[in-house]
């Protein structure tokens, strides 16, 4: 994956570079370059922070003229858990813990459009998500106002059905990963077997499977076709 890592940095830094340029007017008069924010979307599994995060070093390990960039997860919009217990289908809403409809999008939505017409004068503060706790962080990611580029990743940031179907619109650049069902439901079994969602590797591979796999084949039919960039997911040998 290190020459998709190469490339996708590459992408994002010319990105920039166009924008820069169109900040200086035919006069020379330069005006403040507004953030760059890529949404990159993805079913469970698909490798989506691993992504984000190994572009996001690689930017900022570069030359200090290079754009300041970071990575904010849309999993702090998740519903609390307090939340979930109080819904007239709180088994069914714990048990699908994860599907679109156990998040809060309108205040993904919100988040990104604040972001979007931020002056670049002010903090902006997105919430995170605590595995510890299983459950969101209010505030838990300060986004300073000297921040370029703002690559966002979560599972239905460039679905079709509301409200994810306005953050299309409000972001940059739209980039979606695919990867292999059976890769998927592996590496997802062995993410809730490491954090203690479930004790065996049986009962995880059977979570991923009802739950998060369920997940990934509506985001492949409500994200089709809208996006800019598609990456292909697959397994590091070592």
């Amino acid at each position: 994956m290190d020459r998709t890592y190469r490339l996708l940095v590459d992408y994002i830094l010319d990105k920039w570079e166009e924008r820069k340029a169109k900040a200086t007017t035919a006069s020379g008069i330069e005006h403040p370059i507004p953030r760059l924010i890529v949404a990159i979307a993805g079913p469970p599994g698909s490798g989506k922070t691993t992504i984000a995060n190994q572009v996001a070093n690689i930017i900022n390990s570069l030359p200090s003229k290079s754009p300041k960039t970071i990575v904010i997860s849309a999993d702090g919009f998740h519903l609390p858990l307090a939340t979930l217990r109080k819904l007239p289908n709180a088994s069914e809403a714990l048990a699908r813990r994860g599907a679109p409809w156990t998040f809060d999008g309108h205040a993904a939505v919100s988040f990104i459009r604040k972001l979007k017409t931020n002056s670049r004068r002010q903090l902006v503060l997105a919430p995170t998500f605590d595995h510890a706790i299983k459950d969101p962080v209010a505030d838990g990611l300060l986004i300073e106002a000297d921040v370029d580029v703002c690559i966002l990743e979560g599972n239905y940031l460039l679905c079709d059905e509301p409200p994810w179907d306005e953050i299309a619109n409000l972001v940059d650049d739209k980039w979606f990963v695919h990867v292999e069902p059976d890769l998927a439901c592996v590496r997802v079994a062995s993410r809730h077997l490491a954090a203690g969602i479930e004790t065996t590797m049986e009962g995880a591979v059977y979570r991923a499977k009802t739950n998060d796999l369920v997940n990934g084949e509506f985001i492949l039919s409500k994200s089709r076709g809208r996006y800019d960039v598609m990456i292909e997911s697959i397994e590091i040998k070592t």
